[in-house]
């Protein structure tokens, strides 16, 4: 698991060092700096992943070696791929950058280990070149004797990452087997998500809070129509292959008498389609795995939204780590919630708290003890209903 994240010169953030637990919670105004940490994350997942941090292992056991640091114009941080497209390096630097040089370095601490990247400046470059990287050597009584620990756990685990622009209610969806059988990936936009349910759909939910009380079975497909139930009380859903094409069809049910009749989901609520990339990602991150989503409340009552928070609670009690952006109360007090239930303890979630101030960012980090009450509420921290409340009073 992720425990620190660090951002030097990156984005909205001059240095910033943030704590991350099982469940973390990002929220704030809007470009406060929310984006850009999980930004920072998909970033450096897809740089391994496309290759372009490929010549850190070399680079590390140089400099453990004693041999001359030697810079790696040819790898780096791919700013523009599959989980993110943020431009060129003029997009990236911060505009008041810190140190001599112009260079943004990332950093992921998972308990003994840090991970450390630093990259050169290139203004209009959308891959910037890793100039140095700090990655440790020493073993640990959990991996092998000799095995240099230069790949964060995160970089080989489960991994989505779920954008705000998600899928939206349509006639078809992909359908790729590599994404969804080779990779377990549903895509940014949640667009896997009806093939990847077709394929697992007799895969079987670990016992645990992520098991629905209501599901008709322990199956994916039965667990994930029992926690969309909890959006429209007894919903279900099919995927079905489009014979002929490359493509799937989901189809949505409901319990109104003894019509069998389904219906497209261009003829249902916006919301249930959109919920069901979260839906799913939840129940089948896997222990270690990390699930970053932006915007899980979006569309939903204000009901749903805190059910969306009581299933990311429960996934992350069974060992997966989420790291969530919402401007949502409901998503706020859905965690606190699972705290006061036991769910999770108050060491297993971290609330952040977004602003600027001078032209960067301040992060405030409010705790929640067991009861699930909060130690302190910033100006601007889910005050609006209060605020709004004292002028309908006056």
């Amino acid at each position: 698991m992720i425990e620190r994240l660090t951002l030097t010169n990156f984005k909205a953030f001059q240095h910033a060092e943030l704590p991350l637990a099982p469940l973390t919670l990002l929220t704030g105004l809007n470009s406060s700096g929310k984006s850009s940490v999980l930004q920072a994350l998909a970033l450096l997942h897809q740089s391994y992943t496309a290759g372009d941090l490929d010549h850190a292992r070399t680079l590390a056991l140089e400099i453990a070696g004693g041999s001359p640091h030697r810079s790696r114009h040819d790898n780096g941080f791919l700013l523009n791929g599959e989980l993110v497209t943020i431009g060129v390096g003029q997009d990236v630097l911060h505009e008041d950058f810190t140190g001599d040089e112009p260079e943004i370095t990332l950093a992921v601490s998972e308990g003994a280990y840090r991970y450390s990247w630093t990259v050169g400046y290139a203004p209009e470059q959308n891959l910037l070149p890793l100039t140095s990287v700090e990655l440790p050597l020493t073993e640990g009584a959990d991996r092998p004797a000799g095995d240099p620990a230069i790949v964060p756990r995160y970089f080989t685990g489960g991994f989505q990452y779920l954008h705000a622009d998600r899928i939206t209610p349509s006639e078809r969806y992909p359908r790729d087997h590599h994404m969804v059988i080779g990779r377990g990936f549903l895509g940014v936009r949640g667009e896997h998500t009806v093939n990847f349910l077709r394929h697992h759909a007799r895969d079987e939910v670990p016992d645990g809070a992520m098991r629905h009380p209501k599901a008709a079975s322990h199956r994916l497909l039965d667990q994930v129509n029992a926690w969309m139930g909890d959006l429209c009380p007894g919903v279900d859903l099919q995927a079905t292959p489009i014979e002929g094409t490359d493509a799937v069809r989901l189809s949505y049910g409901f319990p109104d008498g003894l019509s069998t009749t389904r219906r497209r989901p261009t003829n249902v609520g916006f919301g249930l389609t959109y919920a069901l990339p979260i839906v799913v990602a939840c129940l089948t991150a896997t222990p270690g795995a990390l699930v970053l989503l932006e915007n899980p409340e979006a569309h939903l009552h204000p009901h749903g939204q805190t059910r969306m928070a009581a299933l990311a609670a429960a996934s992350a009690a069974q060992g997966a780590q989420l790291v969530v952006e919402s401007h949502s109360d409901h998503v706020l007090n859905g965690m606190r919630l699972a705290v006061k239930e036991g769910v999770l303890t108050p060491e297993q979630v971290a609330v952040h708290y977004f602003r600027r101030e001078n032209g960067d960012t301040r992060v405030i980090t409010p705790r929640i003890d067991e009861d699930g009450l909060i130690d302190q509420w910033p100006d601007g921290f889910f005050d609006e209903l209060e605020n709004t409340l004292d002028k309908l009073l006056e």
